[in-house]
């Protein structure tokens, strides 16, 4: 790692219990009937810890998937709650971070920094947070909404939101806690602070009920591409969950816009990780690797693609003509769910001519990678080194397969290559990633 660069982060997502596809849970080595089961989650963390993957990434989302009737019949639909799972696997690890996706739209502050305090004191400092701000409305309608918020406002709130948990984190001085039992004093009140925070959207008078958690913040993962989610990220985040990509120089171009923006919000560009998501499909050779997906793609109905297609283009496909030229009027100004991805799937479109099957096909096959452990681990190493990622987000098409693949052959070559770490930095999760533990804005 020259120049001192921390060394090269990984986290491991969990964006359904089965794996990153909706439907790896039909995969040989699957086991549905334990995603309720404390000890399947362990296993999942234990086996990342044992890789040194920098934290579990628990994705989340408020809603059933059944915008189409597939999403009930074929999709998994169980997310236990994330602060509940990862306060049990607190007790079950060591070291591995512990991130809880979590929705600034259709939460409160005050519950999320008590929540997020409280996971980084049972965990010893390995709490972190995925900001989200929610993009469908089938969210919006289990919270008394008919629809979600606009995109834009969506950011805003999401950036106050992250002012008041900061705010109330420092609610208490770091030395604030007398437990003076001669004295009575239990704590020094002139170092406990009110935030009395009146916003656009919010209004918190604090203090918070915990004191200042022992990462001071625990890290803050931000999970957007669009213009707003940028520049959130630039002015908040310690690490960016971004979309992979095949081109080097794009993902070199991403990198660059992240480190700037953060430069510019007068932060060091060095404590916003840029980590992009990354979907490895390994075999011992390419065929092998190939054939595992076509696998994956004979486990998925031709209708859960097109449902996931219609879901990702905000317009139901289901009534189209699956091998005639597929026309599309794109609208991404006025797109109100993920406008990242919505963007991928147009770029696609503007290469060249597609019909409907092809397209599905086409963008369900371009969120996996294939490779060996030999040609993974060189891809990794070269992103890293070429700055055009700090790390990745690791999310395993199937479970437990792929991550029990990945940390037994991947992760040795990266670590003899010399760009992934021989043992965790410490104790922390703002250790592994490299990060020091931020002052309070009341400290002199």
């Amino acid at each position: 790692m020259s120049g001192g660069r921390h060394p090269l982060v990984l986290g491991a997502g969990l964006f359904y219990p089965g794996g990153e596809h909706i439907t790896g849970w039909r995969s040989p080595a699957a086991q549905p009937d334990r995603y309720l089961d404390l000890d399947y989650y362990a296993e999942f963390a234990r086996t990342a810890e044992d890789g040194r993957f920098a934290t579990v990434f628990i994705a989340d989302e408020l809603y059933v998937w059944d915008r189409y009737d597939s999403g009930i019949d074929h999709g998994v639909n169980i997310r236990p709650e994330p602060f509940t799972l990862l306060s049990a696997l607190s007790q079950l690890t060591t070291k591995i971070g512990l991130a809880a996706t979590v929705s600034t739209t259709y939460n409160e502050p005050y519950h999320v920094a008590r929540k997020l305090a409280s996971l980084d004191y049972l965990s010893e400092g390995r709490a972190a947070w995925n900001l989200v701000t929610s993009a469908s409305d089938e969210e919006a309608r289990n919270f008394g909404k008919d629809a979600n918020l606009d995109h834009a406002v969506r950011y805003r709130r999401g950036e106050e939101f992250v002012e008041v948990v900061q705010g109330l984190w420092d609610s208490w001085d770091d030395d604030a806690l007398r437990y003076d039992k001669a004295s009575g004093f239990f704590a020094d009140r002139e170092k406990v602070h009110v935030l009395d925070h009146q916003g656009e959207f919010l209004s918190v008078r604090g203090p918070l009920n915990i004191p200042r958690p022992p990462q001071g913040h625990p890290p803050l993962f931000q999970a957007g591409a669009s213009e707003a989610g940028r520049a959130l990220a630039g002015r908040t985040a310690d690490a960016v969950f971004t979309l992979g990509s095949d081109d080097l120089v794009a993902g070199q171009r991403l990198y660059t816009d992240y480190k700037l923006r953060a430069r510019r919000s007068g932060r060091d560009p060095e404590d916003v990780k840029v980590l992009p998501a990354l979907q490895p499909v390994i075999g011992r050779t390419l065929a092998e690797a190939e054939e595992k997906l076509r696998l994956i793609e004979e486990l998925t109905p031709e209708q859960v693609a097109l449902d996931l297609l219609s879901h990702w283009l905000g317009e139901d496909l289901g009534a189209r003509e699956l091998d005639e030229k597929f026309e599309f009027d794109p609208d991404l100004a006025g797109f109100n769910q993920s406008k990242s991805l919505y963007a991928s799937i147009v770029a696609l479109l503007g290469e060249r001519d597609y019909t409907l099957r092809e397209l599905y096909r086409t963008v369900l096959r371009r969120r996996f990678v294939l490779g060996t452990p030999d040609s993974l681990a060189d891809r990794l190493a070269t992103t890293y080194e070429e700055r055009a990622a700090d790390g990745f987000i690791l999310m395993f098409p199937t479970l437990p397969d792929t991550l029990t693949d990945f940390v037994a052959y991947v992760v040795p070559r990266l670590t003899d290559r010399g760009v992934y770490p021989a043992e965790y930095a410490g104790d922390t999760l703002r250790e592994h990633l490299g990060l020091a533990r931020p002052g309070s804005r009341y400290a002199a």
